[in-house]
């Protein structure tokens, strides 16, 4: 660029030599054709011993050089302050801004570089901004989160663990008043303390399930569901099988979903199926990823259950969320089983 440049002064020179002769010739010939001489008996006129025309020829490239090296010097700063000014741009220096070059089209670019840089500037401001607000945005969503998921642990303490226990504490005054008098209501008593001390337990697994961490942590689907399963089969009395069968690459929405959705339906299971056994497979089938959650309890009607059950409308929001569906099969006494389809977008898109 400034060789360029550089060479811009230069060729003004040559073209200010260059007009300057061809003017000169024309001086040449209207001098010769007033005078009705020959042009070439006045090149050759001497003058103080020597040829007009070395005189003319000396003048010309005299004159010529000065004005074009002068009037290129002129051009040659200009353009040197747009370089400039692009070269700012380019590393990124947007503050910068091109003085006032004239009311001619080099002006009037440097006008447009001030424009350009400005509005540049003012771009990069609302950026930064934006990054800010949603790097703001997101802190609060996740603390609001926290704070959702707090007050529903709070709320569900409340009404299960707490009221339980309540119960429980006021069975055993009971019981505690009716020993003497009537052993056998008191041996149902303690009966109803089991059973609701194994209601509450229960739930209070249920709850700690859901302290688990809400995300993968950075682990595939397939290594975070047999970390959880192969953790519950340590700290409950479930017999717990699983298949999980190797998985492509997943979206990370996708593979966050499958897993919440399979903590709520185990979550169910510890709070109200009454299961002695859990199955969990998980499998690509054609084009489509298929999640079974299965276990041998008590069993509902999913008819009524479905409106009222807070767990069933967990999964069912975060499988439509993902394009998928859900089905719930479950007879009293029978047990229950989830079946999640969703289909694979990305694996479509190959094949075509």
């Amino acid at each position: 660029m400034n060789r360029m440049l550089s060479n811009i002064q230069w060729q003004w020179v040559r073209y200010s030599v260059g007009l300057g002769l061809v003017i000169g010739l024309l001086s040449l010939l209207l001098i010769s054709i007033i005078s009705k001489q020959d042009m070439v008996t006045i090149a050759l006129h001497p003058i103080a011993g020597l040829p007009f025309i070395l005189y003319f020829l000396m003048s010309v490239m005299l004159i010529g050089s000065v004005f074009g090296f002068v009037a290129g010097k002129q051009m040659k700063k200009r353009l040197d302050k747009l370089e400039e000014a692009a070269m700012a741009f380019e590393r990124g220096n947007y503050n910068f801004r091109v003085p006032d070059l004239g009311s001619d089209e080099i002006g009037t670019v440097g006008k447009r570089l001030n424009v350009m840089g400005k509005r540049v500037k003012e771009q990069i401001v609302s950026l930064q901004r934006l990054s800010t607000e949603r790097a703001e945005w997101s802190e609060r969503l996740k603390q609001a989160a926290i704070t959702e998921e707090r007050q529903r642990l709070a709320r569900e303490l409340h009404d299960a663990v707490s009221q339980q226990l309540f119960a429980i504490s006021m069975m055993t005054s009971a019981v505690q008043q009716t020993l003497a008098a009537d052993p056998a209501k008191a041996e149902q008593q303690v009966a109803m303390i089991e059973e609701m001390a194994g209601n509450a337990q229960s739930e209070m697994r249920a709850l700690l399930l859901h302290l688990r961490p809400a995300h993968l942590e950075g682990k595939g689907l397939k290594a975070g569901i047999e970390d959880l399963l192969n953790e519950l089969k340590q700290k409950h009395d479930l017999a717990i099988s699983w298949e999980i069968e190797d998985l492509p690459d997943l979206a990370k929405g996708i593979e966050d979903h499958l897993f919440r959705i399979i903590q709520e339906a185990i979550s169910n299971v510890l709070r109200h199926a009454k299961a002695s056994s859990l199955q969990v497979w998980l499998a690509v089938v054609q084009d489509q990823i298929r999640l079974k959650v299965q276990d041998d309890g008590i069993g509902f009607n999913p008819d009524k259950e479905k409106h009222s059950s807070y767990g069933l409308r967990t999964m069912n929001e975060r499988v439509n969320e993902i394009g998928g569906v859900l089905e719930v099969i479950s007879l009293p006494n029978k047990g229950t089983q989830i079946n999640v389809k969703v289909p694979l977008v990305q694996m479509e898109k190959k094949e075509e």
